[in-house]
């Protein structure tokens, strides 16, 4: 009986499933579309995630395993169905064989595809309500992108709801669980392919919008460009440059992540005015030829190559790559353009020599600390809250800088802004002036009020392999235990290795206690942590938050530091920076 005739009580259970299905399927959604945005659509970047642990695991997940085996499952049973009632023999006899029971295994069926599908639902209902749901942020772009694939889901759900209409069989039911699952599991390639489809109407959109900046730059004539290109510091000298500059012109900047083609040229339609004297560009790359387009979009008089490594060699390919893309800012100055370098740069040093004779810019300014070439600091003093340093140019000209701003690492940012703020006609000393009044907060640290009293060093906003080596550095300045809780870092092709064995090192030099939250290059870090001197049971490969918090509670005291680096998880951040008193 139960084969011959419609199963109505399976109507519940497939409006259960087709719910359940629906809720997690707005959460992926929301997901890849926040992955693609942040890999900013650059399909390089985006296939490099699935090189590392955490992406790997999105496929090799238990969950994601089980609903690959669901959907097995529920196409015998739909075959299964279809051979009884048809009466196909060789099928039948086999299928009769691995499920002599019907009944049962259509409830155990039906309870393990619901529970998955309610189990992610529910995790989607309290990710919303925690805030911690994972979604794009909203432009016009990924606005377009999340209508368009939400539009194409409900129309497939509508398409499978007209099927509980009538009455529901075993056989529909069992069908309806393995669309659903297979709309599951491939709905990472759904999501991509709308982003790929989409991307000719985004090019036509950003072609007209590029279209337009270059029309309005080339009537703002009186308009200065500073472009600023590197792998690291890159924002902080663009930051600490527009602060000095503020002072004397009428400046505008590119915003936080505003970088791009498409990033400046809206910044030049939306902040730059027609009163607005200089205007301060961060450009950022991931292969050739970017930097020179968006300088042509652009089009700086100086050029600032705040330094280079190994940051994104993954989508660069190589490490000459890396320097020739970085040095395109100031292959395109003309001769009445001012090339400015930090010379502090392994790799800029280096570079040079072979790259000199492509500069063309009528004066070239080097910075540094170790060598006295066209602008240097010495007299170098380094406090937990405080910096000071006295600059000297070539000329002879000099001036003491009293900042308040935490680690050495941000004396070569502000070497960078010096220069160019000099080069367009402001004195030594008016600017340290200046920088005297810059907060804390305008550097890429934060320090905050921790647990248990400690200091929490929150390094969160980006990483690269000199920045992470730098703050480290700047730990040494604590009195108490030093701790690092950090993932590793992404994108760096093949030198990923020789890069986390030297930030191994570092933290075994270093800290007292290290949790790696990812599992990528953990082997490298730990050996070389090892080798210099940490005991192998202080540095932890730790993912899930609590434990973490539970660790750090129990480590760290009083005068002890922690440094937050990289983009660790946000409820990590939000547990350890918590105060004492809350």
């Amino acid at each position: 009986m139960l084969l011959s005739y419609p199963i109505n009580y399976l109507t519940p259970l497939y409006l259960f499933l087709y719910f359940f299905w629906l809720v997690r399927e707005n959460r992926a959604i929301l997901f890849w579309l926040y992955l693609w945005q942040l890999k900013e659509y650059h399909i390089g970047r985006f296939l490099a995630h699935f090189s590392t642990g955490k992406g790997r695991r999105i496929f090799l997940s238990p969950l994601f395993l089980l609903k690959l085996a669901l959907l097995f499952a529920s196409f015998l049973l739909y075959l299964y169905f279809q051979s009884r009632v048809q009466s196909v023999g060789l099928f039948s006899l086999a299928a009769q064989v691995l499920i002599p029971n019907l009944s049962i295994t259509l409830y155990a069926f039906s309870f393990v595809v619901l529970s998955a599908f309610a189990g992610e639902a529910a995790y989607s209902v309290y990710a919303f309500f925690r805030r911690t749901l994972l979604h794009p942020v909203i432009t016009k772009k990924s606005g377009a992108l999340i209508a368009i694939t939400h539009l194409f889901v409900f129309a497939f759900a509508l398409a499978l709801f007209e099927n509980i209409l009538g009455e529901l069989s075993f056989g529909e039911y069992a069908l309806a669980a393995f669309v659903l699952l297979l709309a599951d599991v491939l709905t990472p390639l759904f999501v991509s392919l709308v982003v790929l489809l989409f991307q000719p109407f985004a090019v036509l959109g950003r072609n007209r919008l590029i279209a337009l900046a270059r029309k309005r730059r080339e009537s703002l004539d009186k308009l200065l460009v500073i472009g600023i290109v590197g792998s690291y510091g890159k924002s902080s000298t663009k930051e600490f440059l527009a602060r000095i500059l503020s002072e004397k012109f009428k400046v505008a900047k590119t915003k936080a992540n505003q970088n791009s083609e498409v990033g400046v040229s809206l910044a030049i339609l939306n902040d730059v005015r027609p009163e607005t004297e200089i205007f301060v560009c961060e450009i950022g790359a991931y292969d050739e030829g970017r930097v020179r387009y968006v300088s042509d979009i652009a089009k700086p008089k100086i050029g600032i190559l705040t330094g280079i490594d190994e940051q994104h060699m993954a989508t660069f390919g190589s490490q000459k790559n890396i320097i020739d893309a970085k040095y395109e800012i100031l292959e395109v100055l003309t001769e009445a353009g001012i090339a400015i370098l930090n010379w502090e740069s392994r790799l800029v040093r280096e570079s040079y020599v072979e790259k000199r004779e492509v500069v063309k810019a009528k004066k070239t300014a080097l910075c540094g600390m170790v060598e006295k070439k066209d602008y240097w600091a010495e007299n170098i003093k380094i406090e937990i809250d405080r910096l000071s340093f006295t600059v000297v140019a070539r000329d002879g000209d000099s001036a003491d800088f009293n900042l308040r701003l935490p680690g050495r690492h941000n004396i070569e940012p502000i070497l960078l802004a010096v220069a160019a703020a000099r080069e367009l006609g402001m004195t030594l000393q008016d600017i340290a002036n200046i920088c005297q009044k810059f907060e804390p907060s305008i550097g890429g640290m934060k320090k905050k009020p921790g647990v248990n009293g400690i200091t929490v060093i929150d390094s969160t906003y980006s990483s690269n392999p000199d920045g992470v080596i730098a703050h480290l550095d700047y730990l040494k300045l604590f009195p108490g235990k030093k701790a690092v809780v950090m993932p590793c870092l992404i994108e760096l092709g093949k030198a990923s290795k020789e890069v986390h064995r030297r930030i191994g090192e570092a933290i075994g030099r270093i800290c007292n206690l290290a949790i790696i939250t990812t599992s990528d290059n953990f082997k490298e870090i730990n050996a070389g942590a090892v080798n210099a001197g940490m005991r192998a049971d202080s540095i932890l490969l730790l993912e899930n938050p609590a434990l973490i918090e539970e660790i750090i509670k129990k480590s760290l005291f009083g005068h002890d530091v922690l440094l937050l680096e990289g983009r660790s998880p946000k409820p990590i951040i939000a547990q350890l920076t918590k105060k004492a008193s809350d």
